[in-house]
């Protein structure tokens, strides 16, 4: 495969990375050699295939991580995909503490990025968790009962926004916690939008 060009935004970051920077630059280049076309998002390396996101570069304050964007379609043959968070259901991590690590697994990163790829070609989905009602806090089934035109937004947004809303909303201990992100979200939802939009 042929090597993909150097973003100068990605170079212009890891001039200025305090933290990751021999890490960093040792996954590009594994990244770079895999064809992928090199990109700058969300203020990481991000790598694509026919605009498509593969695979990002990210650095944590523990680790430096690989983050697969539809790693959860990935076989794991190694036994190294991390799922990020409970909620998490595409995204798959592959964590590194060290140069040398990554040097050493760089014959299994490069397949497991080649199926990656493999499974961008294919058009393959992750399918979403669906929700319930019963997923739904006390708070938001009252306020949805109350405000017909707040259940029927909420319930046209896409399965992902209605989820981001879900976490956000239970996540408050309190109740009147909850029902106060409630009236601060139903703006947004009535315009179809999500939390982060």
């Amino acid at each position: 495969m042929a090597r993909a060009t150097k973003n100068p935004k990605v170079d212009a970051y890891l001039r200025k990375a305090k933290k990751w920077q021999p890490e960093i630059a040792k996954l590009r280049t594994i990244l770079l050699g895999c064809g992928l076309t090199e990109e700058f998002k969300w203020g990481k390396p991000a790598y694509t295939h026919d605009g498509a996101n593969v695979v990002i570069i990210a650095p944590f304050k523990e680790t430096c991580a690989l983050l697969l964007a539809k790693g959860a379609l990935l076989k794991d043959s190694a036994g190294i995909l991390i799922k990020p968070g409970e909620h998490s259901q595409s995204t798959r991590q592959i964590r590194f503490t060290s140069a040398r690590e990554i040097s050493k697994m760089e014959p299994v990163l490069k397949r497991y990025v080649r199926e990656a790829i493999d499974v961008e070609k294919a058009g393959l989905e992750v399918e979403p968790k669906k929700t319930t009602q019963s997923d739904y806090p006390e708070e938001l089934r009252k306020k949805l009962a109350a405000a017909p035109s707040l259940k029927k937004a909420f319930e046209s947004l896409t399965p992902g926004r209605q989820r981001g809303y879900i976490i956000y909303f239970s996540a408050a201990k309190q109740s009147k916690t909850r029902e106060s992100r409630i009236e601060r979200c139903a703006p947004l939802i009535l315009k179809g939008k999500g939390l982060y939009d």
